[in-house]
């Protein structure tokens, strides 16, 4: 399966409770780090809730 790298470029101060735990899903925990993930559907439906 094809593989995604994810960024987080935008803080999540001002995001809701949802947005911040699916950030931590992903494994993102910080700003400006990359993560490389299975382009499954879960992945990409987490990363298309917080794709701003």
């Amino acid at each position: 399966m094809a593989k995604i790298k994810i960024k987080q470029v935008k803080s999540k101060i001002n995001s809701t409770l949802r947005q911040k735990r699916t950030l931590e899903a992903l494994g993102i925990k910080k700003m400006q780090q990359t993560v490389e993930l299975e382009a499954t559907p879960q992945v990409l439906g987490m990363v298309n809730k917080v794709l701003h």
